[in-house]
């Protein structure tokens, strides 16, 4: 568990500091760079083995597949599927993890035999929600189905696993999200499950993806009979790996543990894949050339898969990843690059019209803590990602819902300390349906109990949501001198991705900088502020650029010659064939004269 003191506050932000961030603390490992040591010590790192596994996982990490809970017996039930020419449907998410999950389970048994009777199955977003559906398992069962093995969905499926055993069709459910606590027992199916009450496997994170890749991995042992798997399963495995970090990645799981292997290595290997659809991803996205982070992965993959699910429906990303040959697959790479493109602007539309809603209802002001807002022309696919443009816009939670005609449905995004989750759970009388989590929820009501909502809601969020809770917060690393920012050294600390939750990229305090320079606005309507600064105090000259994004409005705020401290990111930059060294400014703190 991290623990941070507030330290100070910044031109924009709260200051948190981990504990020791400000010392220089004796180096731990003699092979380990100083400054990723002091990190590495702040994220309570202490010896130098686990230092040096953390900078450098290797598959050998990860735990034997054999201990998740109920997979032996899951994997004996596939296989036996598969060699009795028994039909089999992969029921997935229709998100980027459940997408990617699927298509491993579908290429480890297209692997075991290239001529199995195989589908998937994706429910649409809209027309059918989230999870297993009961309609949805009696046409698969009508259409000669077996057995169907979820992915990344089914752990609260009480009844569809009811209905399946009613309608003889086996059902083994694969899955990661916690049990909520007011649901008792689980559904009457063959559950794998990374923390079954009582029986948690030793990484507890593992995402749909990540657990696919585990029953793959087993299918691999038990189809083989060994732990050594023949040449075509291992060579399978190591192609599976991308998959299991795009869903990783995707899904915001911790990266750390089994995940940052996963992640690290299944990233390493990206760019090689043999997997026509993964490629074709890849060069619809124009980052063939690109190195491929969880950035890009975050910001450029990611969406595009999400985009067919969002406007759509999802099965033609599902597609993409596992039948499609090479034509078809470079058709649906164009065509969820344009999707995206689609949602883009209509997440632009709606954004601009909710924030201008939300300042003339007053939700904005410092005497509103929450904003709930609803609209008929609203898509109901792309309001979730239009709340956390929100939240970061305005520092408080968001709630965004469609009215379509007696009721409103949609999404909820919350800031650190407030449980959105908790907070509908309070308000609940008011509620057709809800659920989620703390930063997140879905919920629907009716439009006579709107005004209802909105009010309870403002008030609780009142009493809970104190002022300073809505500036926005940094967590600073350690400290560093600006002399420390070489090209090897920025390298060194780049060990320490990827980069994610519970693995933020490094954030470094430098103090005492001097301006050097007038900072100048730069990007579109001088949305950006580009600034130079150098040490303050020294004989060393030192300088280097930064770049301070969505800060242009700044610009009159600093002047040359201020001093001031700054949190930061250092990066490499490469351009006309130059490498050096620059910094993603987060927030600066002016220094008393």
């Amino acid at each position: 568990m991290r623990t941070y003191r507030v330290l100070m506050r910044g031109l924009t932000r709260r200051w948190k500091l981990r504990p020791g961030a400000a010392e220089q603390p004796a180096p731990v490992s003699p092979t380990l760079d100083p400054l990723v040591q002091r990190i590495l010590l702040a994220r309570g790192f202490r010896e130098a083995d686990a230092m040096q596994r953390f900078c450098d996982p290797r598959l050998l990490d990860m735990h034997d597949p054999g201990l998740l809970p109920n997979i032996d017996e899951a994997v004996s039930r596939l296989i036996h599927a598969v060699r009795q020419h028994e039909r089999i449907v992969i029921y997935s998410d229709y998100d980027v993890d459940g997408i990617t999950a699927a298509a491993i389970l579908y290429h480890i048994i297209r692997t075991a035999d290239p001529d199995a009777h195989l589908d998937t199955y994706v429910p649409h977003r809209l027309e059918e929600g989230y999870g297993i559906n009961s309609d949805a398992l009696r046409q698969i069962k009508a259409q000669g189905a077996d057995l169907v093995i979820s992915v990344d969905c089914g752990i609260t499926a009480h009844e569809p696993a009811q209905v399946a055993r009613e309608i003889e069709l086996d059902l083994i459910i694969t899955d990661h999200h916690h049990v909520p606590p007011e649901i008792k027992g689980l559904p009457d199916a063959i559950i794998v499950h990374p923390h079954l009450p009582g029986r948690e496997y030793p990484f507890a994170e593992l995402c749909g993806a990540g657990v696919a890749f585990k029953i793959a991995w087993r299918f691999a042992t038990q189809w083989c009979g060994s732990e050594r798997v023949s040449e075509i399963f291992q060579q399978m495995l190591l192609n599976l790996l991308p998959l299991a970090a795009l869903g990783t990645i995707a899904d915001v799981v911790p990266l750390v543990g089994e995940n940052r292997v996963i992640a690290r290595h299944g990233l390493h290997l990206i760019k090689i894949t043999p997997l026509v659809g993964l490629h074709a991803l890849i060069e619809a996205s124009n980052l063939l050339e690109e190195k491929i982070d969880s950035e890009k992965v975050g910001f450029i993959l990611a969406p595009r898969l999400n985009a067919c699910g969002r406007m759509g429906h999802a099965a033609e990303a599902q597609r993409l990843l596992t039948t499609a040959g090479e034509q078809e697959a470079k058709d649906i790479a164009r065509r969820l690059t344009q999707l995206n493109r689609q949602r883009q602007k209509i997440e632009r539309e709606i954004h601009q019209q909710a924030a201008q809603m939300a300042e003339d209802a007053g939700m904005t002001r410092d005497d509103c803590r929450i904003i709930i807002l609803a609209h008929e022309s609203w898509h109901p696919g792309v309001v979730g990602i239009v709340c956390s443009r929100l939240v970061d816009q305005f520092s408080r939670p968001t709630i965004l819902m469609q009215k379509q005609d007696d009721l409103c449905k949609g999404s909820a995004r919350s800031i650190e300390g407030y449980s959105i989750h908790q907070a509908l759970q309070s308000v609940d009388q008011y509620l057709t349906t809800y659920g989620g989590h703390d930063m997140a929820a879905g919920l629907s009501l009716t439009m006579s109990q709107l005004d209802h909502f909105t009010t309870a809601l403002t008030e609780h969020a009142g009493e809970h949501i104190q002022s300073q809770d809505l500036l926005p917060s940094i967590s600073i690393d350690c400290d560093a001198q600006l002399e420390e920012f070489n090209v090897p050294a920025v390298q060194r600390i780049n060990t320490l991705s990827p980069f994610g939750r519970d693995n933020p990229r490094p954030m470094i305090r430098i103090r005492n900088l001097t301006v050097a320079e007038r900072p100048r606005q730069i990007g579109a309507h001088g949305k950006h502020l580009a600034l130079r600064f150098r040490a303050a105090s020294g004989s060393n000259p030192t300088s280097m650029r930064a770049v301070w994004w969505r800060a242009g409005h700044l610009a009159e705020e600093l002047a040359p010659g201020m001093t001031l401290d700054a949190a930061l990111h250092p990066k490499i930059n490469e351009w006309n064939g130059r490498t050096t060294v620059e910094a993603e400014l987060r927030d600066v703190r002016l220094c008393e004269a």
